[in-house]
């Protein structure tokens, strides 16, 4: 009971952090090459010592099926959006999920679902 607490109380405490940058629009085509996902972040980046510093594509199995690093700030870019092109993945799913994490506080415990629609 103890540990259930703990970890309900956890996740809340991530989950109403300000802190934690947010997906707030993602889309995904399909290309000859794969798949070109969209995602838009929206985080307060502060600078160096805190951002929005990538996100990733996970199957509905766990796995993960593409990394997309942001490699600075976006102090006055925000949202913004950034691509990953030639993504590929299995054609029985329906949805993946996309996970941002930023520098100080890591990846985002809930992760956002994208339905697929057809190839």
């Amino acid at each position: 009971m103890k540990t259930a607490f703990l970890i309900a109380f956890s996740l809340f405490a991530n989950q109403a952090s300000a802190e934690a940058p947010v997906v707030v629009a993602a889309s995904a085509k399909h290309h000859s090459s794969g798949w070109m996902i969209d995602v838009t972040i929206t985080h307060p980046d502060t600078g160096w010592d805190h951002f929005a510093s990538g996100w990733e594509v996970i199957a509905p199995d766990g796995s993960v099926l593409g990394y997309r690093e942001l490699a600075h700030p976006h102090v006055d870019e925000q949202p913004f959006t950034r691509s990953l092109p030639g993504v590929t993945f299995p054609m029985d799913i329906d949805h993946v999920f996309i996970r941002p994490r930023c520098t100080l506080d890591g990846w985002v415990p809930a992760p956002t679902r994208l339905n697929i629609e057809g190839y």
